[in-house]
């Protein structure tokens, strides 16, 4: 797995994902512009719910304006928050600023992104924002090697931006089996391509694509180990895996994953084809 970001090493433009075997990938890092970018929407996001909630608090201040002023200190400091912890988990690490800027929060190891993880980004939003136009978080994201704010370096998580590329067609790569026993059962498909990591899915889509340049015994413990997290992650019934090999098996998540019924998966779009 990558190293721990250091505010000390080299920056680096890109997230560089290795599992032991060998096999790494990387996915570009957001910059600090795009991500002012996609703060800025979310910013003009949080004004707009703050206003509404204004509107609906003119009643307190009919009766106390007090109580009215606090309520609304109170909801310009819970609502970045809740709007940032509410968006990422549900969108898969996406606000309305970064669906539109095409920027994805991700575990920085490749793993499947936490809501415990997205609860502390967005809690430690306001040491970041200190003293004033996230000046605190700004820096610290200029120094970082992987350009993360002090609550991305507390939860261990990353901004990445989306390619443009569109997905492969497994089909066209000759990863795809005309029978698929494993697509059979349409409930633990869906969960495949719903719970597969874009990183564990883009290492089992390159290890089948250079599968013929490995060595024998490296290609049998890689789809060992491949086989074993992708089973770990969605597990199939016995009788179903048990005449697979790990190699098919890893073949046949890929081609459930890639397949088109799976293209609206917001986490596959994470994931760019290396070439062969």
């Amino acid at each position: 797995m990558s190293a721990p970001a250091s505010l000390s090493a080299g920056r680096t433009n890109s997230l560089v994902i290795r599992l032991p075997e060998g096999v790494d990938f990387a996915l570009p890092l957001a910059g600090p512009l795009s991500r002012f970018y996609a703060l800025a929407i979310d910013v003009a996001v949080y004004y707009a719910i703050c206003s509404l909630l204004g509107k609906v608090l003119v009643v307190f201040g009919l009766v106390s304006p007090d109580l009215a002023n606090a309520s609304m200190l109170i909801a310009y400091f819970v609502v970045p928050m809740a709007y940032g912890i509410a968006c990422e988990w549900l969108w898969r690490g996406q606000t309305l600023g970064k669906r539109l800027l095409r920027l994805r929060v991700m575990d920085a190891t490749g793993l499947r992104l936490r809501f415990s993880q997205v609860m502390m980004r967005n809690l430690l939003r306001a040491v970041d924002v200190l003293p004033g136009f996230y000046l605190v978080g700004g820096v610290v994201c200029l120094l970082s090697r992987r350009g993360q704010r002090l609550g991305d370096l507390a939860a261990g998580t990353v901004v990445v931006r989306l390619p443009d590329e569109r997905l492969p067609d497994v089909a066209a790569l000759g990863l795809h089996f005309k029978f698929n026993s494993l697509s059979e059962n349409h409930v633990l498909a869906a969960r495949l391509r719903q719970r597969v990591p874009p990183a564990v899915a883009a290492v089992a889509l390159r290890a089948l694509l250079r599968r013929e340049q490995l060595d024998p015994e490296p290609r049998v413990e890689i789809f060992r180990e491949l086989a074993a997290q992708l089973k770990a992650i969605v597990p199939y019934p016995d009788e179903v895996v048990a005449d697979l090999s790990d190699e098919a098996y890893v073949r046949n998540v890929v081609g459930i994953v890639f397949q088109p019924s799976g293209l609206a998966s917001p986490a596959k779009r994470a994931i760019v084809a290396p070439s062969p």
